[in-house]
């Protein structure tokens, strides 16, 4: 399958949606994870803890790392990653709820996004990679 046309990026999205059970225990991984962070300038450091202690979702973010995900995949590169997390009124039983997480995955499926594969992971056109 390894034709002309075909690029050699792929993207892929993973949506997840976690509920937080012991905000505490969160937040001290998340403080954890920033204190062992050497090359994290003590400006940042200090922003990054406070704002983790207020809020579950940046510390989070600050414990998902997409390079975790990929690492131990044979034969990739992680070119580029992004991720945010942010609090969402989770109603499973709400009729839209899988409408809009279903909807957005099949849209990539069907091909109906990013035909050509010249953009990037932020849906910016790409420059020439050196």
């Amino acid at each position: 399958m390894s034709t002309p046309e075909t690029s050699r990026y792929v993207r892929l999205r993973v949506e997840l949606v976690l509920e937080v059970t012991d905000s505490g225990e969160l937040t001290d991984a998340a403080l954890g994870r920033i204190a062992q962070d050497e090359a994290m300038p003590d400006t940042e450091r200090a922003h990054a803890d406070s704002a983790v202690r207020e809020d579950s979702a940046e510390a989070l973010a600050y414990l998902v790392d997409p390079f975790d995900l990929v690492s131990e995949v044979p034969g990739v590169d992680l070119a580029q990653a992004s991720w945010s997390s942010e609090p969402v009124d989770y109603d499973p039983d709400a009729p839209d709820w899988n409408d809009d997480l279903d909807g957005d995955l099949d849209d990539d499926v069907d091909g109906d996004l990013d035909e050509d594969h010249d953009d990037d992971l932020d849906g910016e056109p790409v420059e020439s990679r050196a």
